[in-house]
């Protein structure tokens, strides 16, 4: 005769389909924590035979240390929107970005059990797919989270600078540069811009003796606009990142950017 009352604090403890806690429990002959290894052997085949579906929706999560000094970013994929808005999908980004910060790249494997379990209550495919964090001993971290939740980013600064701290993450997340300044640059996208823009100019019809210049042109518009330290402030359009940063003695020294499903199919 099925026990009610196990039956719910399985359901409670995994968050799995009430048919499946009495399968289990079933198999275990109705102790708890047997029940609970059945489900969890599952889970893991459930999720093996969902991980070749194409997980592209999701949510990114974000956590700065109390002290400023550390910071994480982390991209969790589910297949749909509708899943990616599931309370115990979100409960799990938080628990990945509160591994994240403390364990970094670590925190992907050490949370594969507690995936594989979400996977087979939700039922869709399921994926940490990124984590990045920063760190500094003189500087600060601050983070911005776009308010759907798919777009964010993560600075370290040289120095704290207060309310500015979170404006150049939020100016980050928003303007979305490749990299802090020029040269960095990497040569082979100045290599594929360079031709890409002289290829444009000769289309057009321009002399040989001045696609040179529009070259330079071109490059120089593209910095301006790829260049965290060149793009010009959100908050203020007057001022560049790197003048604002400059006045006030600071500079920012790293970046991450993401955004969910980004470079994937």
């Amino acid at each position: 005769m099925a026990d009610m009352a196990k039956i719910k604090e399985v359901r409670e403890r995994t968050g799995v389909g009430f048919g499946d806690c009495k399968k289990a429990l079933e198999k275990a002959d109705w102790d708890i924590e047997k029940a609970l290894d059945v489900l969890r052997k599952e889970s893991a085949v459930k999720a093996a035979k969902k991980a070749d579906r194409t997980a592209s929706e999701g949510r990114l999560a974000v956590l700065i240390s109390d002290d400023q000094k550390r910071g994480a970013i982390a991209e969790i994929n589910t297949e749909t929107d509708f899943a990616a808005r599931n309370e115990r999908f979100v409960k799990f980004c938080d628990r990945v970005i509160e591994v994240a910060i403390e364990q970094g790249d670590a925190t992907i494997p050490l949370l594969e059990d507690e995936k594989n379990e979400l996977v087979s209550a939700i039922g869709e495919n399921i994926s940490i797919r990124r984590v990045a964090t920063l760190q500094t001993e003189e500087g600060v971290v601050a983070g911005y989270l776009h308010s759907n939740g798919i777009v964010g980013a993560i600075v370290e600064l040289s120095k704290d600078v207060g309310p500015i701290n979170k404006n150049i993450a939020m100016h980050v997340t928003a303007d979305n540069p490749l990299v802090v300044s020029a040269d960095e640059l990497p040569e082979q996208v100045i290599a594929r811009e360079t031709e890409v823009y002289k290829a444009q100019a000769l289309e057009m019809g321009k002399p040989e003796h001045i696609v040179e210049g529009i070259v330079k042109g071109k490059l120089r518009k593209f910095q301006s606009e790829s260049c965290l330290d060149q793009q010009v402030y959100i908050w203020d359009r007057d001022q560049t990142v790197g003048a604002l940063l400059g006045k006030e003695g600071a500079e920012c020294e790293r970046f991450v950017r993401y955004q969910v499903g980004e470079s994937l199919e």
